[in-house]
């Protein structure tokens, strides 16, 4: 089984492959209808990104053939595309950089680019530019050929499509790092049925937290009763993780239970939740309950944790 659905994941990437490639038109004689095929193309934008290069930064940056860059930039030398000067800090190493007739080169290349791009977005809606942008991350972040985004994370309230989210991830999550069958996903959407059906808005909240326009994690504080706030369906994406996300969440749940008058918060968990008992604890919560149970196919040990919000 897991072999037949690895052949069916690679059939899907070269198929995505081909569809992408013929798209933006790769496999053309010269790309953007420019007499320059692909590689010699992002050569000149290295080039162009940069006052001067050398041959190693432009391996490192197209990953080609040491032999095959070499021919690459003598032709480009000869055509007066390029011009090798000795570093002066080091005359034994060249740097590469692009005259007068590479720049505009690469300026019409690059016109054509912005060009093609700009239609391409506009027959799109809205939604679906939000969509491919969003793809494009995630590939880019998988495959490794971009770092983690630096950009801050915005906490924002729910909105429509948020609650599906919310299940979906944690069932797929939860699935993958513990195990835990479809009954807890079942669970999940049960809690949020009952807070969409039934919320005070003023008391409680459910909290997206959001990078870069894309979801990375979710909290929620319901009224328990009794002055008692509840902390319920913590989650963070696995990318996001390690940055502060997770105890940004459970102090935006602290104040808002301060600020609304509750006495304490609590929260119902189990014992191979690591990383969440470390940032509850870090948080000033401690364990006051625990029960063994049968739950989500395993056996667990079920944790009370309470937070006390008066002195």
């Amino acid at each position: 089984m897991a072999q037949r659905q690895l052949s069916d994941s690679v059939s899907a990437v070269r198929r995505f492959n081909r569809f992408y490639t013929k798209k933006i038109g790769l496999l053309g004689r010269g790309l953007l209808k420019t007499r320059f095929p692909l590689t010699q193309a992002r050569i000149l934008f290295e080039l162009a990104q940069h006052e001067q290069s050398t041959a190693s930064s432009l391996l490192s940056e197209v990953g080609i053939d040491r032999g095959y860059l070499s021919r690459i930039l003598s032709a480009f030398e000869k055509e007066g595309l390029v011009r090798k000067v000795p570093s002066e800090s080091d005359k034994r190493h060249r740097l590469i950089r692009l005259t007068a007739k590479g720049k505009k080169a690469f300026s019409v290349l690059n016109e054509r680019s912005t060009r093609e791009v700009t239609e391409l977005l506009q027959r799109l809606s809205a939604e679906d530019q939000h969509r491919l942008l969003h793809a494009m991350q995630t590939i880019e972040r998988v495959l490794g050929g971009a770092p983690s985004s630096a950009a801050p994370y915005i906490l924002r309230l729910h909105r429509a499509g948020d609650i599906g989210w919310i299940t979906h991830r944690h069932g797929v999550l939860y699935a993958e790092e513990y195990g835990f069958d479809e009954t807890f996903e079942a669970l999940v959407a049960e809690i949020l049925a009952r807070f969409i059906a039934d919320h005070d808005p003023k008391r409680e909240r459910i909290w997206i937290a959001e990078r870069d326009g894309e979801r990375v994690g979710s909290v929620m504080i319901v009224d328990a009763g009794d002055q008692v706030a509840q902390l319920r369906l913590l989650l963070v994406e696995p990318e996001a993780r390690g940055k502060g996300l997770g105890a940004h969440l459970i102090q935006e749940c602290i104040d808002f239970s301060r600020r609304n008058g509750y006495r304490k918060i609590k929260l119902w968990t189990q014992s191979i939740l690591a990383e969440a008992r470390h940032l509850y604890a870090k948080s000033g919560f401690e364990i006051v309950d625990e029960e063994s149970h049968r739950s989500f196919g395993h056996d667990l040990i079920a944790e009370i944790w309470q937070l006390p919000l008066r002195k």
